[in-house]
């Protein structure tokens, strides 16, 4: 993502604070929304291993831009986290005005 795409979802989002050891995502439901790391980190357990990511990761993306729109990652905060929180209703309007704006938020994606 370019500062251009994260100027978008900042005015599309809002920010939110969450504790340490709180579930952010749970695997399986359906996608809301997405999440940007502007603080702290998460662990992201997914069939394709566990990561710890931390500011500037994009979360949840792939349950906005699949099919069925699940989620496929169960993600906790390993930190406090300061997050953007962009719904998917605003995701779709931007990836509908640009259409590069959905391969940028999945190279971004953690």
């Amino acid at each position: 993502m370019n500062a251009d795409d994260l100027h978008l979802l900042e005015t599309a989002g809002a920010e939110a604070e969450v504790a340490t050891g709180r579930v952010l995502i749970e695997r399986g439901q359906h996608g809301a929304g997405l999440y940007v790391i502007l603080e702290g980190t998460v662990i992201v357990e997914a069939p394709e291993g566990t990561r710890e990511l931390g500011p500037g990761a994009v979360i949840a993306e792939r349950a906005l831009l699949s099919a069925d729109g699940t989620r496929t990652a169960r993600v906790r905060t390993t930190s406090d986290v300061r997050v953007l929180a962009v719904d998917r209703i605003e995701v779709e309007r931007l990836c509908a005005d640009d259409a590069g704006f959905a391969r940028r938020l999945t190279d971004a994606g953690g």
